[in-house]
This record gives C-alpha cells, sequence and structure tokens, in this order.
C-alpha cells in the first residue's frame, strides 16, 4: 500500500500540493457585468470555503484576474498573487453548448506555466489557484493524460480540485471537491 501512495505521490516529501479552486457563484443576481462581482450565494460559498482551508497551512494564494476569482481569493487571505495565466478559457455559448474559442493547448500552456512558477516559488508547499471551470477542466486533462475535452466532470462553485508536483510528475489528488458546501447539520 505505501509504494502504491508514493506513486501517487501521496505522503512523499517535497510534494507541492496545488489546489485549484473555481470562483464562487455570481449568477445568483448577474447584471449586465462582462465581470460581475459574487453573488449573496457566492459570498456565502467562499465564506464556507474559507472556512474549510482554515486549519491548513497555505503558502500562497493565485487568483485570476476576474472580479469573482479575485474575491473569492480575497475570502482566503488577505495577500493574493494575481496571475492572468489563470483567466478564464476564451469561450462562446451557441445553442446550450460551450464552444472554446481559445485552443485547449493554449489554455494547458498557460495552466502549466502557472502551475510551475508557482511550484518553483513554494516548493513542497500547498499553495491555492483561484480560476475558472473549463481552465481548470483543461488542466486536469492534461494532468490525466486525457483528450481535452473529455473530463466528465461539472467543477461547482468553489470545487476543489487537488494536483500533487514532485519534479515532472502530477498527480490528481482530488476532483470537484464541494465538500464544504455541504448542508450543516
Amino acid at each position: 500500500m505505501r509504494s502504491l501512495q508514493r506513486a501517487y505521490l501521496i505522503g512523499v516529501e517535497g510534494v507541492t500540493e496545488i489546489w485549484l479552486v473555481r470562483h464562487a457563484d455570481v449568477y445568483d443576481e448577474l447584471g449586465q457585468s462582462s465581470d460581475p462581482p459574487l453573488s449573496r450565494l457566492g459570498r456565502e460559498q467562499a465564506a464556507r470555503l474559507a472556512q474549510r482551508l482554515k486549519s491548513l497551512e497555505i503558502h500562497a494564494v493565485y487568483s485570476s484576474p476576474h472580479r469573482r476569482a479575485l474575491e473569492t481569493a480575497a475570502a482566503l487571505r488577505d495577500r493574493v498573487e494575481t496571475d492572468p495565466r489563470l483567466a478564464e478559457a476564451r469561450a462562446g455559448y451557441a445553442a446550450g453548448k460551450v464552444e472554446l474559442q481559445e485552443s485547449a493547448a493554449v489554455v494547458i500552456q498557460r495552466m502549466r506555466g502557472a502551475v510551475d512558477d508557482a511550484v518553483a516559488a513554494y516548493p513542497g508547499r500547498r499553495i491555492v489557484m483561484v480560476t475558472h471551470g473549463i481552465a481548470i477542466l483543461t488542466y486536469l486533462c492534461d494532468v490525466l493524460r486525457l483528450t481535452p475535452g473529455t473530463l466528465r466532470l461539472f467543477p461547482d462553485f468553489t470545487s476543489i480540485s487537488v494536483v500533487r508536483v514532485k519534479g515532472d510528475r502530477r498527480m490528481a489528488g482530488a476532483l470537484c471537491d464541494t465538500a464544504h458546501l455541504e448542508p450543516v447539520a
């Protein structure tokens, strides 16, 4: 069992954990803004995310430059580093279907760059990156060695996907976890 855990970079010294967090809700009260703030529901989701993460040692929080991501990240930490490579993939919606206007290869390249730079800055630490659904799923396809667009998961608002990094190795540790959003008894 220990060798299997090591193969997935669990309990291995020097592993950097990247916690990819999708921003909180904006759609509950969406107006006409191209860069909307969090909705009331989104602020509640961000607070619940912060509550979940408060007992963990987090060494850095990065965010997409979009307002919804910045506001989500601000709930986690006062000091947030903005990285434009964490922006959402350019996409349009036609007939209820998402159509990427930016190639998956470009999204993967910029997400890899953001992750690699964060790992270099904080090796062996835990880093949170607040970003967007399509960008997360596209990057996770790369980590899981899947064809982009084939990972059939919905990254709900403030969901957490964990990628463990050591050297050139990338292993998925969690996908679209929303345990912090479950009703409190």
